[in-house]
């Protein structure tokens, strides 16, 4: 295949790299996701659940029967600097690589502990049985998470809806905050580049960072063998993608595609509804194996 017909390729390709399932904090379950992405007319799927690869196969599986390419992910959370939480999305990898399923196990293992936490918080502004009503909503719960409170947060009238109530109860210094530490960033990488998989920074507009901090950000990642950053995101406006495009061609990094969807009526974009790719950057799909 010629240059030129492969840059015609990528442009048009509707890759979506960044989903969940009920395995994290999706509405869905890893089979009807994959259907959905598929009626949306997705060529290209990863799913990405935090810390957790146990919906792959179930995944893998349906996209196999009704022939749609799939890629293998997760998404990791990391702490940073101190008391930032940032994610990195994995995406190729090999889900059975010892090495990375040891280190997400690490991860998910403060999960309980600091829901309790989050729960004893709410209790006290009024936010009563925040733990038990989360766990409604998770399908595993070794990985109950701000999601979970906030499906049960809005469930009870507190805030109009999930999205709101991020911002009203539990963003950093809102009343049902914990900061918990997670993964290193030199552990994360280390685990995707142990399983064979490609680390692609996510969603970084909605790191709340100066814009000094953001550049330290892309420098210690790509320094640290992180290779793309989210250009496109669900989680993104116009005006963040065209800057980000705009960073990933200074820092050489490739560009990756990815609705960040957990479920109807939840997520900023279903799947698949990402504009094209900027035809200039590299995708990150001509990165995998």
């Amino acid at each position: 295949m010629s240059d030129a017909t492969r840059v015609e390729r990528d442009a048009v390709l509707n890759a979506d790299l960044h989903c969940h399932s009920t395995f994290s904090d999706g509405l869905l379950s890893p089979a009807e996701v994959v259907r959905r992405a598929h009626a949306n007319g997705v060529d290209l799927l990863a799913l990405t659940d935090h810390d957790e690869l146990g919906g792959l196969a179930e995944a893998r599986r349906t996209a196999d029967e009704i022939g749609l390419r799939f890629v293998d992910g997760v998404e990791i959370s990391v702490s940073w600097d101190e008391d930032v939480t940032v994610h990195v999305v994995a995406l190729d990898i090999d889900p059975g690589n010892a090495a990375l399923a040891a280190g997400l196990a690490q991860v998910r293992s403060g999960r309980d502990e600091r829901a309790r936490e989050m729960a004893a918080e709410l209790a006290k502004v009024g936010i009563a049985g925040a733990y038990e009503g989360a766990l409604r909503y998770v399908g595993n719960p070794a990985l109950v998470s701000r999601a979970h409170f906030a499906r049960y947060i809005a469930e009870q009238g507190h805030a109009r809806d999930v999205k709101s109530v991020f911002d009203h109860w539990l963003a950093k210094g809102k009343p049902g905050y914990v900061a918990h530490e997670w993964a290193t960033l030199e552990q994360a990488l280390g685990w995707i580049q142990a399983a064979g998989g490609v680390a692609v920074l996510a969603h970084p507009g909605r790191f709340r960072l100066s814009g000094k901090e953001l550049r330290r950000l892309l420098g210690e990642f790509k320094e640290q063998g992180g290779r793309a950053i989210e250009v496109l995101s669900g989680a993104h406006s116009a005006q963040q993608m065209a800057e980000f495009a705009r960073l990933a061609r200074e820092y050489g990094f490739a560009a990756s595609r990815a609705s960040d969807f957990h479920g109807p009526g939840e997520s900023w974009l279903d799947l698949g509804r990402l504009p094209p790719m900027p035809p200039d950057l590299t995708p990150v799909w001509q990165l995998f194996a």
